[in-house]
């Protein structure tokens, strides 16, 4: 962390560099550029929560079918003694 005197020593070389007319416009600059920081690292974050929101939605969406390697071999043998059954019955 810097102490008392570094800082007076950096205001006084800002001064001696720039000129006490030029630091006001140096600050606001800083400033503006500081925000504009900020807002595009909100952006970023918000497209990247919107993607990951977008990816959570698409894999929560269930298949119109279900595929072959979702149904367990009970459900397989179940449905294979439904259709025996109903071949029986015509």
């Amino acid at each position: 962390m810097l102490g008392t005197t570094e800082i007076i020593l950096i205001v006084v070389a800002l001064f001696l560099l720039f000129g006490a007319s030029r630091l006001p416009q140096l600050a606001k600059s800083l400033g503006q550029t500081r925000k504009a920081f900020k807002e595009g690292m909100r952006e970023a974050e918000e497209e990247t929560l919107a993607e990951e929101e977008e990816r959570r939605l698409k894999s929560a969406t269930p298949a119109a079918a279900p595929q072959i390697n979702q149904v367990t071999d009970e459900q397989l043998f179940e449905e294979a003694r439904r259709r025996a059954a109903i071949k029986q019955q015509s």
